[in-house]
């Protein structure tokens, strides 16, 4: 079998090979017509190349091929598994492109040779499509062929008469397929210059991401509970590499804690901290909640559920409010199935995927007691602990300082004021930094206003809140 090919090659070949062809059309409307409308019946095509090889065996690799059949000026689709798995299953029969009779009907009249052009096109554009898993199948094979055949009837229907013979699928059964570069009557495409690759973010040291753990406000129990998690792991490596044993151990994590505590904040810092130190291979994180998991009827689920993983692989998966995905009332919920989903998934990847559970404290720890297989794999715990009121003055201060804003004395102290009492009178929706968010962007739209309807006001001015911004719209200033 031969080494499958990757999206973006995929992608590459396929916008050449639809720009060349797009080259060779002479006529501009038709021209449009074909650009405007290739994409969308080639993915179609895609879906019943696959329905031909085995429409159960639909993989992650399929969407990803799927979503890289896009050309130049044409929106670039973003497909989920379930959408394509769908697709393939309901695939129906091959029906040529509408522009396929403007190309027949050129051909006509200028005795050119388009449509038998792109019949051509067509069977190495499938046959790219068919590589998904490295190889062509015969019935792969005989799907394009009859493709191809269907266009050709119409060919010979007008009189259009080829001077060679059609291109054929057989040749490439069982063989690694690099079809798009050979495609007939186009020249070589360029490749490529380096300059126009898009540069490459550099990844953050593990020294650079400890310092962004310290720069969060409050969270000290959390900051030493992933240092010690960091030793653990690194004492780990050092016992492998010298053939000591290690005693299994977890990584999937539980963050307990209210809202606007800053989960996912450290959430998105771990990831790439086990990215640093060789844990996981990406460090991306994926974020869910039950909605992005579950669907609404049987077998979705499992498919919705499994799209999310296969995201996630090579990072973390963050799923919060996870204790949503437990029906205690309905035995038969589709949250039990998208946890089974889950709990297979962990053990599959166990190597390349993290799973944090986030959410309050009392339904969380229900949640992981729902199932043995939960309890089993999480084991770790960050407790995430409300801000006091200084450290939401501290949090308050970094939103204006990031954003261009500068409290004067009296409106700090009356701002210090608010949360203290904030801290103070807090209950169950008590929203920590989510709620410093909320007062902040209300007190920038106060100051907008009032500065507003001031005759050129000055930088100073422009950036100043005063206590009038601060007050709430229900307490009259004071």
């Amino acid at each position: 079998m031969g080494e499958p090919m990757t999206p973006s090659e995929v992608h590459k070949q396929y916008s050449e090979a639809t720009t060349a062809f797009r080259k060779l059309i002479p006529d501009p409307a038709l021209r449009m017509s074909f650009s405007r409308q290739v994409d969308g019946y080639m993915r179609q095509y895609a879906l019943g190349v696959w329905q031909a090889d085995n429409a159960s065996s639909i993989t992650p690799r399929h969407v990803e091929f799927y979503n890289a059949i896009w050309s130049q000026g044409n929106p670039v689709p973003s497909a989920l598994y379930w959408e394509v798995a769908t697709g393939v299953a309901n695939f129906d029969l091959f029906q040529p492109p509408s522009f396929f009779e403007d190309l027949r009907r050129y051909d006509r009249m200028r005795g050119t040779s388009l449509a038998r052009r792109f019949t051509d096109q067509l069977t190495l554009i499938l046959l790219l499509f068919a590589a998904v898993d490295g190889v062509v199948s015969e019935s792969e094979a005989g799907f394009v062929n009859a493709c191809s055949d269907a266009l050709l009837s119409l060919c010979e229907k007008d009189g259009l008469k080829g001077e060679r013979p059609a291109l054929k699928a057989d040749q490439f059964v069982s063989a690694p397929v690099q079809p798009a570069p050979a495609a007939p009557s186009t020249q070589k495409q360029p490749e490529p210059q380096s300059s126009q690759e898009a540069p490459q973010e550099k990844e953050p040291t593990l020294e650079e991401l400890l310092a962004e753990l310290d720069s969060l406000c409050g969270l000290e129990k959390v900051k030493q509970d992933v240092k010690s998690l960091i030793n653990l792991v690194k004492v780990r490596n050092l016992r492998e590499k010298a053939g000591l044993p290690v005693p299994p151990m977890s990584l999937h994590l539980v963050f307990l804690g209210n809202p606007g505590t800053g989960k996912t904040t450290v959430a998105r810092l771990l990831a790439k901290i086990y990215h640093a130190i060789g844990v996981l291979s990406q460090g991306q994180l994926i974020e869910v909640d039950r909605s992005g998991l579950v669907a609404g009827f049987v077998g979705q689920t499992a498919l919705k559920t499994q799209e999310a993983v296969q995201k996630a692989i090579g990072g973390v998966l963050f799923i919060d409010e996870a204790y949503a995905l437990v029906n205690a009332e309905s035995a038969n919920d589709f949250g039990h199935e998208a946890i089974e989903v889950l709990l297979k998934n962990m053990e599959d990847h166990r190597k390349d995927l993290i799973v944090i559970v986030a959410g309050y404290t009392g339904p969380m720890e229900a949640f992981i007691h729902s199932n043995p297989g939960l309890e089993s794999r999480f084991n770790k715990y960050f407790f995430f602990e409300d801000y006091d009121g200084e450290q939401l003055m501290d949090i308050f201060r970094s939103m204006c300082k990031k954003n261009g804003y500068a409290l004067s004395q009296a409106a700090e102290e009356l701002m210090e004021q608010q949360l203290q009492a904030l801290y103070a009178s807090r209950d169950e929706n008590f929203g920590n930094a989510r709620d410093v968010r909320n007062l902040f962007e209300k007190a920038v739209s106060r100051q907008s206003d009032r500065v507003a309807q001031l005759d050129q006001p000055t930088r100073e001015q422009l950036m100043e809140l005063l206590p009038e911004d601060l007050t709430k719209p229900d307490s009259p200033p004071a």
